[in-house]
């Protein structure tokens, strides 16, 4: 690999400056967590030099400067023009031949024309004390190298939504440390997907995997656009081996998002869920359990409670982590709430 591309497998949480939060965490569990049984789609990342060195290269570097320099991001009109510019400069401006190369070579190593998500992972992303989560882009079912070298394009030009560009303003983040990495991974073609946490959002309690789930991507469920099932599952009776489901709530799940196999790839599509498909459970018992311990595994290793994203493959079975980062929600709310489990 070069510096300019790193595979997942080759990085950890100590490279958080060149690939970004999450795509450090992806490697990190790759590397540290395989041989314990989470599951983690391979994949390769961008790294932040890339990033910097395509700037530096196009000149986009002393543009955007130039153009956050005096923005006042209370002028929502000002912002809006602002951010749309330097997105366009930049899905623009092609990559460097070497990048570009890079990428595709490395695509063209996961397999022949392999669906991938590409994602953006901001080497200020996923910090505990500092959350900028949905601030960036996900691409799902991109197919071939010309679509990924466009969507991380994209990736790159989402640095500066809007959102984020008054995020760091009002931060005080200046632009030119802040960087991007694109993550490129093999899709999970999920027929059940969702989060878990391995503390109960809501009060705080730590003695539970709080998991939620819904048929299909999981990107309906992460925008809070379905009502998925609901399950909690007891820490301590789960590592003895004893039964540790404590409760089951069956929710809606009245859509679910899919993607099809097309010639262009890309395409991902939303249809109504069966009524006998939405009376049932989303995971049996055993798959349930099988999450819960991998998120245990998650919380022991990196030694704080996590918000895990997951999906369960449709070829294989088998549930795979597709993110995993410090929860955030909980360790900053002051607020408590008394839930009682008979």
């Amino acid at each position: 690999m070069t510096d300019t591309i790193r595979w997942f497998r080759s990085v950890g949480m100590d490279d958080v400056g060149e690939v970004g939060g999450k795509n450090a965490s992806l490697g990190e569990m790759l590397s540290n967590l395989s041989d314990l049984g989470v599951t983690v789609p391979d994949g390769f990342a961008t790294t932040a030099t890339a990033f910097r060195d395509y700037l530096a290269a196009t000149g986009l570097d002393e543009r955007i400067a130039a153009r956050v320099a005096d923005l006042d991001v209370e002028d929502v009109g000002a912002l809006g023009a602002a951010g749309h510019e330097i997105r366009s400069w930049i899905t623009s401006t092609p990559l460097p031949d070497d990048l570009a190369i890079a990428i595709a070579e490395s695509y063209e190593e996961m397999g022949s024309a392999v669906s991938v998500a590409v994602r953006s992972s901001a080497t200020a992303e996923d910090l505990p004390d500092a959350s900028f989560a949905g601030q960036q882009e996900t691409f799902l079912n991109v197919r071939g190298s010309k679509a990924v070298l466009a969507r991380v394009l994209e990736v790159f030009a989402s640095l500066y939504n809007d959102r984020a560009i008054a995020y760091r303003v009002h931060r005080g983040f200046s632009e030119m440390p802040v960087a991007i990495s694109a993550g490129v991974q093999r899709m999970v073609k999920s027929v059940a997907s969702g989060v878990a946490f391995t503390v109960d959002t809501e009060s705080g309690f730590s003695d539970v995997v709080f998991i939620t789930s819904a048929f299909g991507l999981g990107e309906l469920l992460v925008q809070g656009a379905v009502n998925p099932d609901e399950f909690y599952v007891h820490k301590k009776n789960l590592r003895e081996g004893r039964p540790s489901i404590l409760s089951r709530s069956l929710g809606l799940k009245q859509q679910r998002m899919t993607y099809a196999d097309t010639d262009s790839g890309e395409d991902v599509t939303t249809e109504e869920v069966p009524d006998e498909e939405r009376a049932t459970f989303s995971l049996a018992t055993g798959e349930i359990e099988e999450l819960a311990r991998y998120g245990l595994i998650l919380e022991d290793h990196y030694g704080r409670p996590m918000d895990i994203e997951w999906g369960k493959d449709a070829d294989d079975g088998k549930i795979y982590i597709l993110q995993a980062r410090p929860e955030t929600v909980q360790s900053q709310s002051s607020g408590r709430t008394l839930e009682r489990f008979s």
